[in-house]
């Protein structure tokens, strides 16, 4: 059985960085695709950042470049987030998951965590 279990959300001032972990089990996740995912009350899920399991290729939403890294260690089966500068239009609950093959669509994503909470004050 698949576990996603994410961390590291928080209240943090703008400005400031964070830095979310999602802890991977249950399967091998070679040819994964791992995507991290946000949403704020009352919007439809949206895509932040994925990173292929095997290869390492990135991909990143315009709203998360220059701003954000996805990263994984092989090693820990962990998956990070490196969220710097961040303002109030940030806040949401961030959601890790996974998904054979790539996209970015939240929809094809097929295992997900928990969530965790991030807010951002200004």
């Amino acid at each position: 059985q698949v576990q996603l279990v994410e961390s590291g959300g928080g209240l943090v001032q703008a400005g400031g960085s964070l830095r979310l972990s999602c802890a991977a089990s249950g399967r091998t996740f070679s040819y994964y695709t791992m995507g991290w995912f946000r949403q704020a009350p009352g919007t439809e899920r949206e895509f932040v950042a994925c990173i292929d399991w095997s290869g390492g290729s990135t991909a990143y939403a315009e709203s998360a470049k220059g701003r954000f890294t996805i990263s994984l260690d092989n090693a820990k089966n962990t998956v990070y987030l490196q969220m710097n500068s961040l303002n109030p239009e940030d806040t949401a609950v961030y959601y890790c998951a996974a998904r054979r093959g790539s996209g970015t669509y939240y929809r094809h994503y097929d295992d997900w965590g928990q969530g965790t909470q991030v807010t951002v004050s200004s």
